[in-house]
């Protein structure tokens, strides 16, 4: 078997790879979130709602690839597994069935919030260890800062 080699110093590259980790992480539930309110969403607003929530899985998805390929990039597999996701996940989640519209922005606008504020945290943490890790994880946090934005201007902050 290969092994790709970093470039990087062996602390530089622990640091940057256990942030882009979790950062996939918190993507592919992101993602789950997104099409679980999606497929379950009802109310006056549904279609509107539904378009946001495809939006935010989409831009979900397509981050995750990235991450995980600079992860790999780096040396380290990437780990998206359904098991890992499950055991470390943690974002707030719609609950099981059918959800209000208004209860879908709540949802959304929360884990998208906590999500922004863990890739902060991430940020932080790759100042000195990896530029690149940290200019990745700055453009995802604009996105999701946007995602999230879009559906408070369009639903307000309560969903009225």
């Amino acid at each position: 078997m290969t092994v790709v080699r970093s470039t990087l110093p062996e602390e530089a590259r622990r640091v940057s790879c256990e942030a882009l980790q979790d950062t996939l992480v918190d993507l592919l539930g992101l993602s789950l979130i997104g099409k679980q309110a999606h497929w379950n969403v009802v109310g006056p607003r549904f279609r509107s709602v539904h378009f946001q929530l495809d939006e935010v899985v989409t831009a979900a998805r397509t981050h995750a690839d990235t991450v995980a390929e600079r992860a790999a990039a780096l040396g380290v597999p990437p780990d998206g597994r359904p098991e890992t996701i499950a055991k470390v996940f943690a974002l707030p989640a719609p609950d099981e069935g059918l959800l209000r519209d208004t209860e879908a922005v709540r949802v959304m606008t929360d884990a998208l919030g906590t999500a922004v504020a863990r890739l902060r945290e991430r940020i932080d943490a790759t100042e000195k260890a990896d530029l690149v890790t940290q200019d990745l994880l700055i453009s995802i946090t604009a996105d999701l800062e946007k995602q999230r934005w879009m559906f408070e201007a369009d639903n307000g902050p309560d969903g009225t």
